[in-house]
């Protein structure tokens, strides 16, 4: 398939300026609960919350005459995708939540690098943790292990529909990831949350000054009337 437009830098800037904690709040309002990919987090403390467009990798479980060292020199590899991956995207793994068999190392993790690649996040795990860590690379996972991928998955795909971390990720949409994890919008839902996302954090900002006053929070949040009333005032609304 075509691959997405990269997202626009205005858009990575409103973004990032949004907790993934407010983007589960502005879904939630929308109808949708289930957009926080389980077992993702961050490798390493500090790393900047970051946006881009979901590119995807599927794994299916190994099976012995595909999954092989051999196969790493497949056409349909892990090695072909990641040759396939524009600039600012993030690279999402579908893993199955497998936990004793590393999808990528330092190697890897460094092209990934080298072409651009935003971030890597999947709800399995890396292999080589000191030398991904070197790389650079922004990474959130479910920790790291010391065997490759074949010894527990076969790789399969990418950039087609995958489930990761029980979420239902497709190509075109946008992922968010930060201290909290990695939070998924739906591609259709983008200019909804790019209007709403920067109000909602300024709204909660006061409320933090309001709470740090002494302010009771009935009423203050969610804000009833008068206290909608006394934000408008305060911001000049």
């Amino acid at each position: 398939m075509s691959m997405p437009a990269p997202l626009d830098e205005q858009t990575v800037a409103t973004l990032a300026g949004i907790s993934t904690a407010t983007l589960t709040t502005l879904l939630l309002k929308k109808g949708l609960r289930n957009v926080w990919l389980r077992n993702t987090r961050p490798i390493r403390s500090g790393q900047p919350r970051l946006v881009g467009r979901a590119f995807t990798l599927r794994f299916v479980p190994a099976r012995e005459d595909l999954a092989t060292p051999e196969s790493w020199a497949s056409p349909i590899s892990t090695r072909a995708a990641i040759e396939a991956m524009g600039p600012g995207c993030i690279a999402v793994a579908d893993a199955m939540g497998v936990t004793d068999a590393g999808i990528f190392g330092d190697i890897l993790c460094a092209r990934m690098r080298k072409r651009g690649v935003a971030a890597l996040v999947t709800d399995g795990v890396v292999r080589d943790l000191a030398g991904v860590l070197g790389t650079g690379l922004p990474v959130w996972c479910a920790g790291a292990a010391a065997p490759p991928s074949v010894a527990g998955l076969t790789f399969v795909a990418w950039q087609q529909p995958i489930a990761c971390g029980g979420v239902a990720v497709f190509p075109d949409d946008i992922i968010v990831v930060d201290d909290d994890g990695a939070v998924l919008i739906p591609a259709a839902l983008l200019p909804e949350v790019l209007a709403a996302g920067p109000e909602q954090e300024r709204y909660e900002a006061w409320v933090m000054k309001q709470v740090e006053a002494g302010v009771p929070l009935p009423g203050l949040y969610p804000p009833d009337a008068a206290t909608r009333a006394r934000y408008e005032a305060e911001r000049g609304g």
